[in-house]
């Protein structure tokens, strides 16, 4: 027997129990006021506690309304006799703008984040995580980009863009956080358009300067992760110091004309390589040209941006396997990922025994300036 959803609420105000049958993350989104949650799995056991007496008449709530009706043939054979199922579900009574009650987020986040919160991994307390993070993201370019729209669009509460370059028309065929209009405006401040017009309750610090040893560490303090979207060895450099010192993970991303490769770096592990590791010494220019020389496939930023977005939710979340100790190449002209070992090195200038422990410094005179695998 099935009842509509606007029924519901008169028999509720006749004091008929309406039971939620969806499991925590999906009431999460979203709830009929005055519910009781038990999820389908534990409908059985939970039902004798909560509603000992089999004539109490009953009515069961899901999604859509499938399950409701098979948790109805459950509590029958239970042997509750007054059990009826809401017809189209939740998603009906959403639909019908009926009263809605949320839990511990608010309307907006329950409702933006419906399919994270439906994710065992992820759920209210995964998300309550990355409202709270904060991600410093150096370069809002080819990299920055798709990486700070997708962590923009998880929740993560705090993105710190820090660049100091200007949008170009030639950075439009891969920089997808610019547009036409913004040609000539800094490139932390279109992001902040951009991220603010995705998700409003993101908050956007920009910085429009160049990550230096006089500002760094200034400028990374408390973030949580960095992501690491720069277009130059002296700063890639100076980041993996820096990230050091702070304790900070190093989300790693490069590209170049159809190649791509992704890592992770964290200190935080005592087996975790540095950038140094992979780069003991910058190579010489003639071997890294830039992408106005060497040229780049526009989709492939995106590629290897997005995967960096995904390394930092991983890390921010505790969940699954980060690329630690592992570099990910994607070769995009065969469609092909492969895996290559990235131990650490014991003599690794940057992490290894020899490592300067001293102030910071820039890297321009050993690197030449040389400009590499712009994003």
């Amino acid at each position: 027997m099935e009842i509509d959803p606007a029924q519901v609420i008169d028999f509720q105000a006749h004091g008929v129990c309406l039971i939620d049958v969806r499991d925590a993350g999906e009431r999460a989104s979203g709830t009929a006021p005055g519910a009781l949650g038990m999820p389908m799995a534990d409908l059985a056991r939970d039902i004798v506690k909560r509603v000992p007496d089999v004539s109490s008449p009953l009515i069961l709530l899901c999604a859509s309304g499938r399950r409701s009706l098979a948790a109805r043939e459950s509590l029958l054979a239970l042997g509750y006799r007054k059990v009826v199922s809401v017809r189209g579900g939740f998603n009906r009574w959403r639909n019908e703008a009926l009263p809605v009650e949320y839990g511990e987020l608010d309307a907006d986040s329950a409702e933006r984040y419906a399919r994270h919160l439906v994710l065992p991994e992820v759920g209210i307390a995964g998300q309550k995580k990355l409202s709270a993070a904060r991600i410093a993201l150096i370069g809002a370019g080819g990299l920055g980009s798709p990486a700070a729209l997708y962590l923009a669009a998880a929740g993560v509460g705090t993105l710190r863009v820090i660049d100091d370059d200007r949008v170009e028309r030639s950075n439009l065929q891969r920089q997808v956080l610019h547009s036409e209009a913004r040609v000539g405006m800094n490139k932390a401040e279109s992001a902040r358009l951009t991220l603010g017009a995705l998700n409003p309750g993101v908050c956007i610090e920009t910085f429009e300067t160049r990550l230096q040893a006089s500002n760094a560490l200034e400028l990374l303090e408390g973030s949580d992760l960095v992501i690491d979207g720069a277009d130059n060895f002296p700063t890639r450099y100076l980041l993996n110091s820096v990230s050091r010192r702070l304790n900070l993970p190093l989300v790693y991303g490069a590209v170049h004309r159809f190649s791509g490769q992704v890592s992770v770096f964290d200190p935080r592990d005592p087996a975790s390589p540095c950038y140094r590791c992979l780069f003991p010494q910058p190579p010489d220019a003639s071997d890294a040209p830039n992408c106005s020389e060497a040229g780049v496939l526009g989709v492939l930023p995106g590629i290897i941006g997005l995967l960096q977005a995904t390394e930092a939710i991983k890390l921010l979340l505790g969940i699954g396997q980060p690329l630690i100790g592992r570099l990910l190449c994607q070769d995009a002209l065969t469609a092909r990922f492969h895996e290559l070992g990235l131990p650490r090195d014991p003599q690794c200038p940057g992490c290894g025994p020899a490592a300067a422990a001293g102030p910071l410094t820039d890297l321009e005179q050993l690197c030449s300036a040389v400009r590499v695998r712009d994003p």
